[in-house]
């Protein structure tokens, strides 16, 4: 009797861990996404939208500058299963031409550009100038001596050199030579030149880009750090991203489509101007920007941890799900997104963008 007791107790003990065992969530999947700064308020829905269909997932969001961003994988060699940048052209720029020192591959070979943006100019109703402000007088208000322009490090940022593109092409718009010059000449330590060559309008932007400190002009990292200064009355303007400037609830000019770098019809107005770093961190390739319309780029790096997973993602985030998220917040979706080196995509993102032409 004793011996068949002890043997039920043993088998209750077994079909117990048997079934305790099974009811073990299985291990948590953490996915890294460097992203550009001016998705932080979306991304952040697309976070808790994703997690919430999958439990076992952690998705770990940073955002930053978009060159900031890359370089987080190509210069200091850290892992990351998503890199998603507002200007797709960094993508190949930067990661196709780069090779990952362990494998000896390029860290990327093929992006999906999939959103795109316009720039608009964003204030608060505490910004110098508020009540006079209009979309005709704009680049006229922000030469005054008492107004403080808000702007993110082109060297790391796209809406920084964006901006820079946005004072020339006001120039071509308005008829007027001197925009640029007069917004910027004397803010910089060291300036920042604009020369013509042929039809292109070529502005160089030095190694060194620092403000001088009683300027009026005060930059940041990038372009998302600007609203709190917008907010703060640090500054009293700042060209952003429309997006931006609707998630935050702040007071905005629109710029005309000729300079806002957002309207296909202009593409060739916006092709008149180039952007040109002078930055020795990237010795390997040739930091040339064209001015075009805006569009975000998504890749897998091909160190990636989690690539499979990282592909899902992507797939949400172009699906029904991401897709009403990026509305919901006012960020334009490019219908239909268009991938580059189309055949190298996971064959479940194929099925949801074009090849590029």
């Amino acid at each position: 009797m004793k011996s068949k007791h002890t043997f039920s107790i043993i088998l209750t003990l077994v079909v117990i861990g048997l079934l305790v065992g099974s009811c073990t969530p299985p291990e948590q999947i953490k996915m890294r996404v460097l992203f550009a700064g001016s998705l932080i308020i979306p991304f952040d829905a697309l976070e808790k939208a994703y997690e919430a269909e999958h439990p076992n997932v952690d998705v770990e969001m940073e955002g930053h500058g978009s060159i900031q961003a890359i370089r987080h994988v190509t210069d200091l060699h850290e892992e990351a299963d998503l890199v998603v940048t507002a200007d797709y052209a960094l993508i190949p720029m930067l990661m196709y031409a780069t090779d990952d020192p362990n494998t000896g591959q390029p860290y990327a070979d093929w992006y999906i550009k999939f959103a795109t943006n316009q720039l608009g100019l964003a204030y608060t109703p505490q910004s110098a100038y508020a009540a006079e402000i209009n979309a005709d007088n704009w680049y006229e208000m922000l030469t005054k001596p008492d107004v403080k322009i808000g702007i993110s490090d082109p060297r790391f940022d796209a809406a920084g050199y964006r901006m820079l593109m946005v004072l020339q092409l006001a120039e071509l718009a308005y008829d007027d030579p001197l925009i640029f010059e007069n917004i910027t000449l004397g803010q910089f330590r060291i300036p920042i030149p604009t020369t013509q060559e042929g039809d292109k309008f070529v502005i160089e932007v030095p190694e060194l880009v620092e403000t001088k400190p009683d300027g009026n002009i005060v930059m940041r990292g990038s372009s998302v750090q600007l609203i709190a200064l917008l907010q703060s009355g640090d500054i009293d303007y700042a060209i952003e991203y429309e997006s931006v400037i609707r998630q935050h609830d702040l007071e905005v000019i629109p710029l005309p489509s000729a300079v806002n770098l957002g309207d296909p019809d202009e593409a060739a107005r916006y092709d008149q101007v180039q952007v040109r770093l002078d930055f020795q961190r990237f010795a390997s390739v040739e930091p040339v920007f064209n001015g075009e319309v805006i569009g975000y780029g998504v890749t897998i790096p091909t160190n990636a941890p989690h690539p499979e997973q990282a592909a899902d993602l992507i797939a949400f985030l172009l699906g029904p799900e991401g897709q009403a998220v990026l509305a919901e917040y006012s960020h334009p979706s490019l219908e239909p997104p268009v991938a580059d080196n189309y055949p190298a995509l996971p064959e479940e993102l194929q099925v949801l963008c074009e090849p590029m032409e």
